[in-house]
């Protein structure tokens, strides 16, 4: 086909109402649920893994000892219609999600299996009994996979990133915000005596000592890091150990002895590398201790 060149009288239809072919010997009644199977034929909606939900059904559509296809069901695709309920509902269930139980009763998420989504509650009636709004759950393409999420529809890293500013080289939400994380500063535990402390992010590690004790430094993760050390509660000197030099003079040891004693290291690319150099020495002791 090519490009139109004057008006064209293209069909519409309001969408409303949909017609759609019913699966071979079976009976869709009226205002019962509707969905269809992979092959998309219209059956009784029910708990059954493949199915997507697809309205309620306008009128009876009894295709008993027919093809495929033989005959259509007309099903409305918007509007809020009340059924039973095989959860038990309360007040607080309005605005919740709802799945296919059968042909006239949905369910919450935990009391189904397959979790056909069928649309929301908008009014609770009776524990067994609520108004259900069908038009989110038709506005949504493959809902059963959607909200199953089993192919991780919904997850970041499903979520593709268009980066116009250049910030990243990330092409997917989850591997932009792997890249931001660890620059956003963050409470550190102290490992206690002689662990390593974390090199992975930026943030402040506060350090308590019951005695004379050691931590080690590996060398930084990634550049661009910023990571705050400091002796919280003194109760004897902290000597922290780095894998490399954190200066120029070629310093690897920093004392921490007296609370408040404080060393911000920020995270540079040396040699192709990155390492740690000193930005802050606030009351430290920096030394150079052959390994």
């Amino acid at each position: 086909m090519t490009a139109l060149a004057q008006d064209r009288g293209t069909q519409r239809r309001d969408g409303v109402l949909g017609a759609l072919a019913v699966i071979t010997n079976d009976i869709i009644y009226g205002g019962s649920l509707v969905a269809v199977n992979a092959d998309g034929y219209a059956l009784p909606g029910g708990d059954t893994a493949g199915l997507i939900f697809q309205g309620v059904a306008d009128a009876r559509a009894d295709n008993t000892g027919g093809d495929n296809g033989a005959i259509k069901c007309i099903v409305r695709r918007r509007g809020e219609f009340r059924f039973a309920s095989a959860s038990a509902l309360t007040q607080a269930n309005v605005g919740d999600a709802v799945f296919l139980s059968d042909d006239q009763t949905i369910a919450l998420a935990g009391d189904v299996d397959n979790d056909i989504y069928c649309g929301v509650i908008t009014e609770v009636v009776a524990a067994a009994d609520c108004w259900v709004d069908i038009t989110p759950a038709l506005q949504q393409t493959d809902v059963a996979t959607h909200i199953a999420d089993v192919a991780g529809a919904h997850a970041a890293s499903a979520i593709s990133l268009a980066d116009t500013g250049g910030y990243t080289a990330a092409t997917e939400i989850e591997a932009a915000l792997a890249e931001i994380y660890p620059h956003v500063p963050a409470v550190i535990a102290d490992p206690g005596n002689a662990g390593a402390i974390p090199v992975t992010r930026s943030g402040n590690v506060a350090l308590t000592t019951e005695a004379a004790e050691t931590r080690t430094l590996a060398d930084p993760a990634a550049a661009g890091l910023t990571l705050a050390v400091s002796l919280d509660v003194d109760g004897g000197d902290c000597v922290i150990t780095a894998a490399t030099a954190i200066n120029q003079t070629g310093d690897n040891t920093i004392t921490l002895g007296d609370a408040g004693d404080t060393v911000v290291l920020t995270s540079v690319q040396v040699g192709a590398s990155p390492v740690w150099r000193v930005a802050v020495n606030d009351g430290a002791a920096l030394t150079t201790v052959a390994g």
